[in-house]
């Protein structure tokens, strides 16, 4: 863990953190329709949470980028909800509770923006993903919220801060 570093992202991280979440897209098989795979701005990520109520992270080892995960506004939802968006990790640094430690930083980011819950999109196979949003106090929904547009999505819950 030492070598860990978890930092706010930069313009110069766009390519690699594009990178590491289409790889991960590829590995899980996770559908690429109707998912963050199509968010035109996946290359321009450092653009996308420079706006208010939104920030990105990345967490690096030895100057790779391994991981990432960002909170904006809820897209057509309500003002008082954020959406934990774009959460992925290579295979090595999963199981290593970076991606707990991220989450947190999150979450902490979104109450400092005045948020008062989170909200999430998953993919039914994400097991090792739910077992986390569980553990963080993130309870299922029977709906989606707001309009994200990842229709292929079916899994949502949500947490109050």
């Amino acid at each position: 863990m030492e070598n860990w570093i978890i930092r706010a992202i930069k313009k110069e991280d766009n390519q690699a953190v594009a990178q590491l979440i289409r790889s991960v897209f590829d590995e899980m098989e996770i559908p690429k329709v109707g998912t963050a795979y199509e968010d035109p701005y996946l290359d321009l990520m450092f653009e996308e949470y420079n706006k208010p109520q939104s920030a990105y992270f990345v967490v690096e080892n030895e100057g790779k980028i391994v991981g990432c995960v960002g909170i904006a506004p809820l897209e057509n939802g309500d003002p008082e909800i954020c959406e934990l968006q774009k959460m992925y990790f290579l295979p090595e640094t999963r199981g290593l509770g970076i991606g707990s430690k991220m989450m947190q930083k999150c979450l902490d980011q979104a109450k400092d923006f005045g948020f008062e819950k989170c909200y999430i999109e998953t993919m039914p196979f994400m097991h090792a993903a739910q077992k986390l949003y569980k553990k963080s106090g993130f309870e299922y929904l029977d709906a989606p919220l707001g309009n994200t547009g990842h229709s292929s999505c079916p899994v949502w819950m949500l947490k109050n801060l």
